[in-house]
């Protein structure tokens, strides 16, 4: 599968991203509750995919199982982000370390701040910036950046240098997105500008676009500013498609 930078991070990730987390929160999601082992397998049969980016996140519940599994594929094989809740220097700190310890890992590629919704979140929660970057300047993780549900939120994300990578709610329809599609991309484009990397969630707009997966999946790659896409799976008959719909958008522009 081709591979995407996001941006000034330097990580090469596939363009098709395992997201854990369909109607995560809570500590589950649609694909912990497939159990462990299960989707353990399903990880590694994606990787096997070309599927080399995992998403994850603290309330997704899904450190372990994808700690797992990168262990199966090998570690320096896939990339993996994480996500924190917490707002402060020592919440993010101590999150981060326990990361560390559920993922078996030395160190996660990308940790975002999980969920912002107000546009003053560079100013309040700047303990919880500087946590991630001297997590960063340690080598407990490689980038760090935002998950917006915001608008104004998601704005002011393309204007802070200390952004690096952004998970960005987008589909052809609006579904569940911080704004319309027109004022979403030129937020994109801003990024783009700024040499943020972004990978794109809400691509089937929460299970609105499943009647037209295949063009949802290529509305979204086909926009410059997006690197990779997360798509949550729970089947490989799900995989299989996606990688295909994938491959074929990679293809039409070869």
């Amino acid at each position: 599968m081709n591979k995407g930078i996001l941006g000034k991070s330097g990580i090469a990730t596939s363009r098709l991203c395992f997201g854990t987390g369909t109607n995560g929160w809570g500590g589950r999601s649609n694909q912990t509750d497939l159990g462990l082992e299960n989707l353990i397998d399903l990880l590694v049969y994606a990787h096997d995919k070309g599927v080399s980016f995992w998403d994850s996140a603290d309330q997704y519940g899904s450190h372990p199982h994808v700690g797992r599994a990168a262990k199966v594929v090998g570690r320096e094989n896939v990339t993996i982000t994480s996500k924190t809740s917490s707002r402060d220097y020592d919440g993010v700190t101590a999150d981060i370390d326990r990361f560390l310890v559920e993922l078996d890992t030395d160190c996660v590629d990308i940790v975002l701040l999980h969920c912002l919704v107000k546009d003053d979140w560079p100013k309040k929660f700047r303990g919880a910036m500087d946590a991630l970057s001297d997590a960063k300047q340690a080598g407990k993780i490689r980038s760090h950046g935002v998950s917006c549900h915001d608008y104004g939120a998601f704005v002011e994300a393309s204007r802070t240098d200390w952004v690096e990578v952004v998970l960005a709610r987008i589909n052809y329809e609006g579904y569940n997105m911080d704004g319309t599609p027109d004022e979403i991309i030129q937020v994109l484009e801003d990024m783009d500008a700024m040499n943020i990397g972004v990978y794109g969630m809400k691509v089937v707009g929460a299970g609105k676009l499943n009647h037209n997966v295949r063009n949802a999946i290529q509305y979204v790659l086909d926009l410059p500013a997006i690197d990779s896409i997360t798509v949550g799976m729970t089947s490989k008959q799900q995989v299989d498609k996606n990688v295909g719909w994938v491959e074929e958008h990679a293809g039409a522009l070869a």
